[in-house]
């Protein structure tokens, strides 16, 4: 309703007068006082504004998960919102607020910081829950007010109300309400009704209820002081008054007077009792004399059309504050009441904003009390945060031209976050008369407002659809997309659901979305056939031609991530599916949209849809499945009327989903029964491929299923299209249904039924399999069946997990495996350990199988709370299947229901979808990319001594992989199995494991990003060792020193040549005898006691004494390759083995007693030998025969040669080759024997721990362990180095492969061995290779025997300074690379980070692997190829800084051509770091005692950020027992500070402050540069500002100002 405008001439008088009066005052005041003018005030205190400095950067709104952060006057009590809501937050928050809040001094401020280990908001939807939950989630509106709806203010009597209603029904318009505004009123009084000219207005509700209509009167807020007609009393305001309603003037008795439009009036005041009770009575008596169905209140802003009151305003800070916000005309109370007036709530200067809030509140009691059980409506103009738990609002009143169609969809997508859903704007506008093709195409777009209403005002002409004539394009236009909402009101109606109890939006900007896979949509199926028939949409090139409104549905679609949707607003979504792209400007028959990177589907292919009374037709589904045949959905439904249907339970939910032709309708809560017994009868899927081959449904009852098959004619494709139409069905509303569709499988789809060699057709099908050759390469032949695998017998389900009992489907036969038995019976437990892990352990309940020992850190409690879950998990029943989902996207990261499930004695296999191709880890073998290529590919996993190399099993096992999601979210995944085994990928895109033997035990965490991922991995496996900080430094090592002078030499010249080097480790030249005692112990590997009691004799390196190897004998003669833990045993026939080595037998680390010597064997031989640290080789463990000596291996052949072997190097031989028979018997630390054909990956992992607990014991300093076989966990204890790789040119870029496999894997002390270690390096590559290796975290030169040394001293001048130049860098930047490994300690961070660990939302980073990150901050771009001088390397978006000459390189988010001669190597830090340093020297002893420098690289804000961490070294365990210094350091505003977060340092260590660089310092000279210490003393700096660079060099180090205490560094441009 519209507000009473002024004539021209009148507004320039009210002006000038205005502007007068004001002169005049002020100059009457001057004279009298002599003085400024002063505003009289209830307080006598100055106002002193005080703003607190806080950086853009970082000014962050939010509301923490610790609790809201209130500022306040502790000395005087000012008003508080009195909100329904904010009252019962928890004053006793879950974590402390100082994880997100920081507090600043001088001046107070307040820093409010995400971080990524509290929880994460994935979406604005997750934004919305959060505010939602603090101020109510919205209220569900009733089932017919989401019908379109006509309004008018200018109807002159209720005639001309009933021609509107029957020109519009008609045209046949689908149309569900109609209004009255205050034309229906006797002289616009509320209460009241107009007995001349709506005389039959009592009866008009009835009218409309006989075509199933509703009717919705106004109220507004102003009560009329006057007399009815007549001069009879005016009860309202009477009764009113008697009960002091009113809001009164200053004094508090006196009510308020203004002017709306019944002329003079006062205004109820909401906030006080005895006003709503009077209004309360008001409103139930009228409703007893006008029946109607709504309510919808105006004008309660509160608007008045005098200014303040007919009195005029007092003149004191209230009426005239200090301060005036830029508000219209600049006057607090224009256009409404004095702000001095007075409510039970306060002043109204304090309430006037929740004037509409007050009046929603009262007028929720009311219509409670009128309707009682039912829903009804609310509509308000005036809104504050909470009105959307009771009321809609509309966006007011607007004018009918183009500008305003446009800005009413961010006016809507704005109150969705405000939590008001139910919104809409005037459909063809309010105030002037509307063209017919504006009117048109507003029609069209607001047949998708939540809130569908035309509406417009007196004076101009009628606008409703049909007022334009009954065979207009405007009507038919109109009537098309009527009918698509209608048809769509189902879906809607679910969201707003959603929106009640979740919190999820209705109304979405395509930024508000994170991703949804596919779109199930419930829909209403409509008798008409009248559809406007449109041209097909063209959306080539990311335009679409659509002459009217294009509705698409969405599939899969990233949006929040995806930043060129954050500015789009002319678009907009329902929900997370269908996409709405309307015309918004005049003569336009061709629309310009975004399309998201998804799959979409147009609406107009879909059935056409017809006529508006839809509730008692009956139901049906869309189903718009995605890339990977995925859709899922839910529907909400409940008699559309009745209140608190969600609370009392008196409502159906279903919760659609569909996998490959598998869509299953999963009733959740069945509570209401729909009296018109609606069925589902059509079923539409979008995206089916190809021709159904057969339908089924199956009716999932409680006396059991009931299948059958849909008849052929009920089924339709559309060849063109891709679409299934399914016709005629007849399922319950209330029922669970599963609809299956068959189709001829795509080659993607298939899943190996045979992966063993030389498959035949006979060989398939006596497995029960298809046997289709392919003629493309890797498809399999012979592939399962749709339903082979397991079916669901129980599921027991908690609010911790899930029990599932699970029978194999013996419709087929057994695995194909005689010597596998299979087993029938299966036992699932699914276990919610935390909000982001979980567990799915799969095992034989019957049978003792043996299970991993590695010890995990798992959760005490389960998370019981599946509200603060990130996942969602379902089981399919047949096949069985988990699916999890992650529920912030609707992405399913797991989906095992697929064929091929097997589990028998000696061979498993599970497969899964995945979410996407991009797959990362599995390890350890020789990868040829980082990400994983999907063709057809399988990785086997049994750790060996094996050299890298394609498809070569190597020394350890880490069944551990993250998957990215087409949403940027990350998760992981360990199988928790330590068997041989092989993973197999295909472009479905999916996975499929297999093993042989133990259980399957899935642990999966759900970041959301990879670095989280790593984090959590690390949390549950254990984070990383700290590593000592010598260990830092480069090394050298060579297999083939001749004696100690050979290495003295070398160091001499290393010295010499001032190239950085620390530790020097002989290979394994040196060893001691320990056999006598270990035997002694019994800490052997032997046979089981039931073959013998015997120890397995294996050979490995140790010769027989006195004896000279012939090296030029063939080596199996010599039977030579590599190391240590072998312990020799000195026999005295030597007719058995080969004629150098000596017997050799493997201890056995699973024993306690083992350790315990193992530990005084090391003890010994440093009492004889000083040592740092230790490496241990051979532990995978290797053996230089296959087995045991002489080759047999006593017991079950079968371990040896299992039923299936994985595709291992030399699987022809069998698991024994090289490395010991499987039937050997070990023991686990709960004295449980255990079969070395389970625990043989395990060997490197057990023997870690005992390691480094001798390593510490003895040395008493933390030193490093240096292990070869690995597992997860093995990174508690050992760093690890890539193994004896070539000196060739590919290893050095899969050297970064296996650097950033290995950080995934949770062991961040890695690297390669530099310039390779078989083979002869050339010149070139090894000098790359040493720059390369300068920033391996394990920095290395190692090469074997026989080859010449490689050392940087070892070929000339030039490569040795080169060397000594980079490995300068990397002793510079040491102290950042030690604050990396305590983070890596301490968080789980990764230290060598790939790219897409930092810029996951650029997908570019997603296939980078020949560059890496040393933390965030360092950008390393090596050259890697024969003869390159310049590397393309990829610049991220971000700010970066050529590390060499601190400029900014000026490049972002694109490949980047860098000049790379052979002396370089291009390094670039990130904008917004720091970085600490120090000045390099020979060795880290004599660097660490240097100054510590920083490198300040600013960002775009001029901002950065970075952290210290610094201890002794090499103390043992000083994280934990708090014996280090902690630093943060912050620059802002040409400011750099320090905060020490810990200091536990021993005075020994401390540093002082250096050299600090500061980069993008600016072009304007700084001339002063000063410190100030923690005592407030100011101390001059010497500075250098190169203007060119825009480097800024600071020079701390005269001031020795310690680093663990607090200071300020201040740089200025003028003193």
């Amino acid at each position: 309703m519209g507000k009473r405008r002024f004539s021209g001439l009148e507004v320039t008088l009210i002006v000038m007068f205005t502007l007068m009066s004001v002169a005049a005052l002020a100059l009457i005041v001057l004279f009298v006082t002599g003085e400024p003018g002063i505003i009289k005030d209830e307080t006598t205190e100055v106002f002193v504004p005080q703003c607190p400095s806080i950086s853009l950067a970082e000014r962050v709104d939010c509301f923490p998960d610790a609790g809201a952060s209130k500022i306040y006057d502790a000395h005087r009590k000012r008003f508080e919102v009195p909100h329904e809501h904010i009252s019962s937050l928890n004053s006793d928050p879950s974590s402390p607020i100082i994880n997100t809040l920081e507090m600043t001094d001088n001046p107070f401020g307040l820093i409010v910081r995400r971080k990524e280990n509290n929880k994460v908001l994935n979406s604005i939807n997750d934004m919305s829950n959060s505010v939602f939950q603090l101020i109510g989630r919205p209220v569900i509106p009733p089932y017919w007010s989401l019908g379109f709806q006509i309004s008018r203010w200018g109807y002159g009597n209720l005639s001309e109300v009933k021609q509107t209603v029957e020109r519009n029904r008609a045209v046949a318009l689908p149309y569900d309400i109609q209004y009255t505004d205050i034309d229906y009123m006797e002289d616009k009084k509320d209460f009241t009704y107009d007995k001349l000219n709506f005389n039959e207005l009592p009866q008009f509700a009835d009218y409309l209820h006989e075509k199933g209509q509703k009717y919705i009167i106004i109220l507004d807020p102003a009560i009329a002081t006057s007399k009815r007609v007549g001069n009879a009393p005016y009860g309202s305001y009477d009764r009113g008054t008697e009960k002091n309603a009113w809001v009164t003037e200053s004094d508090g008795t006196t009510p308020l007077l203004g002017e709306v439009w019944p002329g003079e009036t006062v205004f109820p005041d909401y906030t006080s009792q005895s006003c709503i009770d009077w209004w309360i009575d008001e409103y139930e008596q009228f409703s007893r004399e006008i029946k109607h169905d709504a309510l919808w209140i105006d004008m309660n802003e509160v608007s008045n059309f005098k200014k303040g009151s007919n009195k005029g305003c007092d003149d004191n800070n209230l009426n005239y504050p200090p301060y005036t916000p830029k508000i219209l005309d600049e006057v607090m109370f224009s256009k409404t009441l004095c702000m001095d007036a007075k409510q039970a709530w306060g002043n109204h200067y304090d309430v006037h904003s929740l004037y509409g809030y007050s009046m929603v509140l009262a007028t929720e009691k009311a219509l409670q009390r009128v309707f009682a059980g039912n829903r009804t409506l609310m509509l308000t103009r005036s809104s504050f945060p909470g009105v959307g738990k009771y009321s809609g609002h509309w966006l007011g009143d607007n004018a009918a031209n183009w500008n305003d169609i446009k800005w009413a969809i961010p006016g809507m997508l704005e109150f969705g976050l405000f939590g008001v859903p139910y919104i809409g704007a005037d459909i063809c506008g309010f105030f002037d008369d509307c063209s017919e093709e504006l009117c048109r195409r507003w029609m069209q777009v607001g047949a998708f407002y939540p809130f569908s209403r035309n509406h417009n005002a007196e004076g101009y002409k009628p606008q409703d659809p049909a007022a334009f004539g009954p065979n207009s394009l405007l009507v038919e236009s109109s009537k098309h997309y009527l009918r698509i909402r209608y048809t769509l009101l189902p879906y809607l109606y679910t969201l707003f659901y959603k929106a009640h109890t979740t919190g999820e939006t209705v109304q979405n900007s395509r930024a508000g979305i994170a991703s949804h896979n596919a779109a199930i949509a419930s829909l209403l199926t409509l008798p008409n056939k009248h559809n406007l028939k449109q041209p097909q949409s063209d959306k080539q090139n990311s335009s679409i031609h659509l002459p009217l409104t294009p509705v698409d549905w969405r599939v899969g679609i990233r949006f929040y991530s995806d930043s060129a949707t954050w500015t789009v607003d002319r678009q907009f979504l329902w929900g997370k599916h269908l996409l709405i792209t309307p015309v918004l400007d005049p003569g336009v028959e061709k629309v310009y949209a975004y399309i998201p990177d998804a799959t979409w589907y147009d609406y107009e292919t879909m059935e056409r849809l017809a006529d508006r009374r839809n509730r008692r037709n009956p139901m049906g589904l869309i189903v718009a499945l995605d890339d990977n045949n995925q859709a899922a959905g839910e529907l909400f439904w409940d008699d559309g009327d009745s209140r608190e249907t969600v609370k009392t339970g008196n409502h159906v939910h279903y919760e659609f989903s569909a996998v490959n032709g598998m869509l299953k309708m999963q009733v959740t809560h069945s509570g209401y029964k729909d009296p018109n017994n609606l069925k589902f009868e059509n079923i539409t899927v979008l995206g089916v491929p190809q021709p159904p081959i057969s339908v089924s449904e199956t009716h999932i009852g409680t006396n059991g299923n009931f299948t059958t098959t849909v008849p052929s004619t009920n089924i339709q494709y559309d060849e063109a299209k891709k679409v299934m139409f399914l016709h005629g069905r007849s399922l319950t509303l209330g029922e669970t249904y599963v609809v299956q569709w068959e189709l001829d499988p795509k080659e993607t789809q298939r899943f190996d039924c045979y992966p063993e060699e030389n498959a035949d057709e006979a060989k398939c099908k006596a497995r029960g399999c298809i046997w289709e050759p392919s003629t493309n390469a890797g498809v399999p032949w012979c592939f399962y069946p749709r339903d082979y695998g397991y079916t669901v017998t129980e599921v027991k389900n908690t609010s911790s997990g899930i029990t599932v009992d699970i029978t194999r489907n013996k419709k087929y036969r057994s695995s194909g495996r005689p010597d596998s038995p299979d087993i029938d019976k299966i036992r699932v437990e699914i276990r919610y350990h935390s909000s982001n892990m979980l567990q799915f352990k799969m095992w034989d309940p019957a049978a003792d199988r043996y299970e991993v020992p590695v010890p995990l850190s798992v959760p005490a409690a389960p998370e019981t709370d599946e509200g603060k879950r990130l996942y969602k998990v379902e089981v399919t029943p047949n096949p069985f299947g988990i699916q999890v989902t992650r529920k912030s996207t609707g992405t399913k990261i797991w989906d095992s229901s697929v064929p091929g499930f097997t589990f028998s004695d000696m061979f498993i296999q599970v497969s899964t979808l995945l979410p996407s191709e991009f797959v990362y880890g599995f390890g350890e073998t020789e990868h040829p990319t980082y990400k994983h290529d999907l063709n057809y590919h399988t990785w086997g996993m049994f750790a060996k001594d094996q050299p890298p190399g394609y498809k070569m099993n190597c020394y350890g096992v880490h069944p551990f992989y993250m998957g990215l999601e087409t949403t940027a979210d990350a998760h992981g995944v360990l199988l928790l199995n330590s068997n041989a085994m092989d993973v197999t990928f295909q472009p479905t895109p999916a996975l499929t494991y297999r093993t042989v033997g133990g259980i399957l035990d899935f642990y999966m965490v759900l970041g959301p990003t990879p670095e989280m991922v790593v984090q959590e991995y690390t949390a549950l496996i254990g984070r990383p060792v700290l590593p000592a900080y010598w260990s830092l430094g480069f090394q050298l090592c060579r297999y083939g020193y001749a004696n100690d002078t050979e290495i003295a030499d070398l160091y001499r010249d290393m010295k010499a040549a001032g190239i950085p080097y620390d530790p020097a480790i002989s290979g394994n030249e040196s060893h001691y005898p320990a056999f006598e005692r270990g035997k002694a112990e019994d800490v052997f590997i032997k046979w089981p006691k039931n073959i013998s009691d015997e120890i397995v004799w294996l050979q490995v390196w140790p010769d027989l004494p006195n004896v000279t190897v012939d090296e030029s004998l063939d080596w199996e003669i010599q039977v030579e390759v590599v190391k240590f833990p072998a312990f020799h045993f000195l026999i005295i026939s030597l007719s058995h083995f080969q004629i150098y080595r000596a017997y050799t037998a493997f201890p056995d680390f699973f024993r306690n007693r083992t350790a315990a010597w193992w530990h005084q064997e090391v003890q010994d031989f440093y009492n004889n030998l000083k040592f740092d640290g230790l490496w241990i080789d051979m532990n995978e463990p290797a053996s230089f025969v296959h087995g045991t000596v002489g080759g047999k291996c006593h017991g079950n052949p079968l371990l040896e040669n299992p039923p299936y072997m994985p595709p291992l190097e030399s699987q022809h031989v069998g698991l024994n080759h090289k490395t010991l028979c499987m039937n050997s018997e070990q023991e686990l630390t709960d004295g449980k024997k255990v079969r070395h054909y389970d625990v043989h990956n395990l060997y490197g992992w057990s023997h870690a721990k005992p390691t480094y607990d001798a390593l510490l014991n003895v040395t008493g300093k933390r030193g490093i362990v240096v292990t070869r076989s690995t597992y997860p966990s093995s990174g508690k204890w050992a760093g690890h180095w890539l193994g004896d790789n070539n000196a060739s040119w590919d290893q050095l870029y899969k050297s970064i492969i296996g650097m950033m496999e290995f950080s995934l894997f949770g062991i961040s002390y890695t690297g390669a061995d530099i310039c390779g270690f078989f083979n002869a390096a050339e010149y070139e590559m090894c000098l790359r290779w040493m720059q390369l290796g300068s920033f391996y975290p394990y920095s290395r030169n190692h090469n074997g025997k026989g080859n010449k040394r490689q050392d940087p001293v070892a070929w000339n001048s030039t490569f040795a300074e080169a060397s000594r130049d980079v490995l300068n860098i990397r002793y510079t930047l040491l102290p950042y690379l030690y604050t990396l490994m305590f983070e890596a300690h301490t968080k789980g961070s990764t230290v060598v980070r790939p790219l897409l660990h930092e810029f996951v939302n650029d997908k570019t980073t997603w296939d980078i692997y020949k560059q890496f990150l040393w933390g965030p901050a360092l950008l390393i771009t090596p050259a890697l190829d024969q003869g390159a001088r310049s590397v393309d390397g990829y610049v991220p978006n971000a700010r970066w800084y050529d590390f060499h000459t601190a400029k900014d390189v000026g490049v972002r988010g694109k490949m980047l051509s860098m000049p790379t001669p052979l002396d370089h190597i291009n390094l670039h830090i990130r904008g917004g770091y720091i970085l600490p340093w120090q000045k390099p020297q020979n060795t880290t002893y004599y660097s660490r005692r240097n100054p510590l420098g920083l490198i300040v690289a600013l960002s775009d804000s001029q901002t950065a950020q970075g952290l210290f961490f610094w201890d002794d070294g090499e103390g043992i365990d000083t994280v934990e027992r708090q014996q280090y210094l902690l630093t943060s350091f912050t620059a802002e505003k040409n400011n750099l500070s320090s905060e020490v977060l810990h200091n536990g340092l021993n005075p020994a260590d401390q540093l002082t402050l250096g050299v600090v660089k500061v980069w993008g310092a600016g072009s304007v000279q700084i001339v002063q540069v000063t410190l100030t210490d923690e005592t407030g003393g100011v101390h001059l700096l010497t500075s250098q500002h190169n203007l060119i660079t825009q480097e800024l060099i600071i020079d701390a180090t005269p001031r020795s100002v310690r680093v663990d205490k607090r200071w300020t560094i201040t740089w200025n441009n003028s003193i």
